[in-house]
């Protein structure tokens, strides 16, 4: 197996991690603001309880068994960077560079802002300031009291994990412990302390499977469903491109993944019944949520999970079990999940841009550290761009065009497995890929047969993300000439020619 271009390049990190750290920024990387949100267009799409679940459950397969094929490659490969070093020992340069690319242009980047402007919004619900008119701009390009207060999270976190690994590693347990108990007090409430009656015999007694929804073009919304639930469980590669920084990474990268994807898919399963115990899955006109309602809890009611007054699900429940006060509450839920899931992110992504400027093939200063042992400057860049991102308005946009590329790159990482176990067959491997060959090459069948369905229900996005991934063949190529010029100057200059 090939060497890093400098394989002392991850010595100054510091090894920090242990195992719950780890598991915490999978878990607090995963869960962000969309479990609070997507299961509206779910709804949409598939239109029964039954469906409704079963998106959740395959959207959970699929993440758990990509976990288990990452984790023999996290095993063999603990180098910062995680991912990129896989496609870069299992394919060589070009793959990895475009992965970090697009890492970098949008996935990592615009999914900080993405997740910071939720903050912001829901904090609208606390601060109404919050909520103010563009203050400056052009075309929906510029600035207004939101986007200043999501551009504030991501200035405020990057600050503090340039302050070092301790500090970035407490935030992140702190906000994923109370966002894991955020979902299991929805789910509790929902499911246990408070259902409504009449959701739970809408949803469960006279309509799990829904009324002619089952049908040939049945599959085709089903895929286009998952794009949803996938995006809400994505992130947990993420935890990889720490390697370097955890104790023990042979033993618990492979452990974490497992963990952490294992039990955010089974709250968000939970989570999902627990709007099922409050809401009708479509619109129920004439349905009553129950004494004692008032005239918006009934039209929320009404309205059912489909129609989620600006898709907001779980306030939407939580208006059902608290009534007005249900709002409210849903935002601080939201704040800080979306809080830590964009600490997570930020501390994170950073550690790609680390591994390429190592590999000559981004900004030299990228693969400096600070003095407290953490690539500061490509923090700094990282959280420059994802402002950008958010000024523009348009990361959402390009959030939807990525998720193709996103599978893409999961496949072929999941396919590099396969081509390590050829290629290294002695190679150690602290941990062997569980249920290998078959359960990756199940996650392969499944990823590739999603990404057909939608080419075909949404070409637009697909063909846009797989642009974005292109779009950095040029720049790799004038970067790697770069480096080999530069690498021909020194053994040059070495020689004394």
């Amino acid at each position: 197996m090939a060497e890093a271009a400098d394989p002392a390049g991850s010595i100054g990190l510091k090894a920090e991690l242990s195992l719950f750290d780890s598991i915490t920024i999978v878990a607090g990387s995963m869960i962000g603001s969309a479990i609070f949100i997507v299961s509206a267009d779910i709804a949409r799409h598939v239109a029964s309880p039954a469906a409704l679940l079963a998106v959740w459950v395959a959207a959970g397969l699929m993440t758990v068994a990509g976990a288990l094929a990452y984790g023999e490659l996290a095993a063999m490969m603990p180098q910062a960077g995680g991912q990129y070093v896989y496609l870069r020992e299992a394919y060589g340069g070009m793959p990895a560079f475009l992965f970090g690319w697009t890492l970098l242009l949008v996935i990592q980047t615009g999914t900080i802002a993405a997740v910071a402007v939720a903050f912001a919004r829901f904090g609208a619900v606390l601060w109404p300031a919050l909520g103010g008119p563009m203050s400056w701009g052009w075309q929906g390009v510029g600035l207004d009291a939101e986007r200043a207060g999501a551009i504030v999270v991501i200035v405020l976190l990057t600050f503090v994990n340039l302050r070092g690994l301790d500090l970035g590693r407490a935030v992140q347990n702190f906000f994923t412990s109370a966002k894991v108990l955020s979902l299991g007090l929805i789910i509790l409430l929902g499911c246990i302390v408070a259902p409504n009656h009449n959701a739970v015999e809408i949803n469960f007694v006279h309509g799990f499977f829904g009324a002619g929804q089952w049908s040939a073009g049945f599959v085709a919304a089903f895929g286009a469903a998952m794009v949803g639930s996938l995006f809400a469980a994505d992130a947990w590669a993420t935890v990889t491109f720490t390697a370097a920084e955890i104790r023990n990474p042979k033993r618990d990268l492979p452990r974490a993944l497992a963990l952490g994807t294992g039990v955010v898919i089974l709250f968000y399963v939970l989570t999902n019944v627990a709007y099922l115990c409050q809401l009708p899955v479509v619109a129920a006109p004439g349905a009553e949520p129950g004494p004692g309602a008032g005239a918006l809890t009934e039209q929320v009611f009404t309205l059912g999970i489909a129609g989620a007054p600006h898709d907001r699900v779980a306030a939407a429940a939580m208006q059902i079990v608290w009534g007005s006060a249900g709002g409210m509450i849903t935002a601080v839920l939201v704040m800080i999940s979306a809080f830590g899931c964009a600490n997570g992110l930020i501390l994170t992504g950073a550690r790609v841009l680390y591994a390429m400027a190592r590999d000559g093939v981004f900004f030299a200063a990228a693969g400096r550290l600070n003095r407290a042992r953490v690539p500061a400057p490509a923090l700094v860049m990282q959280s420059v761009w994802a402002a950008v991102l958010t000024l523009s308005g348009t990361y959402s946009e390009l959030l939807d065009y990525v998720i193709f590329a996103q599978l893409i790159f999961y496949v072929i990482t999941v396919g590099a497995v396969f081509v390590m176990r050829v290629r290294c067959p002695e190679a150690p491997r602290p941990y062997r890929a569980w249920g290998y060959p078959w359960l990756p090459a199940a996650y392969i069948v499944a990823a590739v047969a999603l990404m057909a369905d939608l080419l075909v229900v949404k070409p637009r996005y697909t063909w846009g993300g797989l642009l974005i991934v292109l779009s950095g063949v040029p720049v790799y190529v004038f970067l790697h000439r770069r480096a080999l010029r530069t690498a021909e100057a020194t053994r040059a200059a070495a020689r004394g020619d």
